[in-house]
C-alpha cells in the first residue's frame, strides 16, 4: 500500500518593503550631518571654545547621535563652527568673543538649520509666471493713432 506524502510546503516569500527616506508626517530627517570645531589650544580667543568643548560637547553629541562631531586644531587663528548639511552646503560661524552659553545657542543654531541659502525678506522682487493682467501694450489697439 502506497502512503501518500504530504505535499511540500514552500517558503513564504515575503518582499521586502523599503522606501527612500524623506520628512513628511511619519519621519523627520534632520539635515544636519557634521559639526566641526576648530580652535587655537593657545589663543585666548579660544578659551570660551575650549570649555564649551571639554565641558558640553559629549552631552551634545548623546543627545545627536545623527550627528558626526569632529574636533580639529586651527593654530594661530579665531575659533569657529562648521556645520556640514544633507545638501552639500555648509555653514560657519566664527565663536570670537561668545561666551560659553553664546556657543552654545550657536551650535543649537547649526542644529536647527536646514542648510538651504539665507533669502532676504525684505527687498524681494515680485516674479510672475504669467503675463500681465492687462497684456501686452501694442499701438494697433489704441482709440487715436500714436502722433511723432
Amino acid at each position: 500500500m502506497a502512503t501518500k506524502l504530504a505535499p511540500a510546503t514552500k517558503p513564504l516569500l515575503r518582499a521586502r518593503l523599503a522606501s527612500s527616506p524623506a520628512n513628511g508626517h511619519v519621519t523627520f530627517i534632520p539635515q544636519i550631518r557634521k559639526l566641526v570645531f576648530e580652535f587655537c589650544e593657545k589663543w585666548p580667543s579660544s578659551a570660551n571654545t575650549r570649555t564649551y568643548v571639554h565641558n558640553h560637547l559629549e552631552q551634545i553629541a548623546r543627545k545627536n547621535p545623527h550627528v558626526e562631531f569632529v574636533v580639529k586644531q586651527r593654530t594661530y587663528r579665531e575659533p569657529i563652527i562648521r556645520g556640514f548639511y544633507i545638501n552639500d552646503r555648509d555653514k560657519v560661524i566664527g565663536l570670537k568673543g561668545f561666551e560659553v552659553t553664546g556657543i552654545q545657542k550657536k551650535v543649537q543654531l547649526l542644529l536647527d538649520s536646514s542648510g538651504a541659502k539665507i533669502k532676504p525678506l525684505k527687498r524681494r522682487t515680485v516674479e510672475s509666471s504669467t503675463e500681465a493682467a492687462r497684456g501686452i501694450w501694442s499701438g494697433l489697439h489704441v482709440d487715436e493713432p500714436f502722433k511723432i
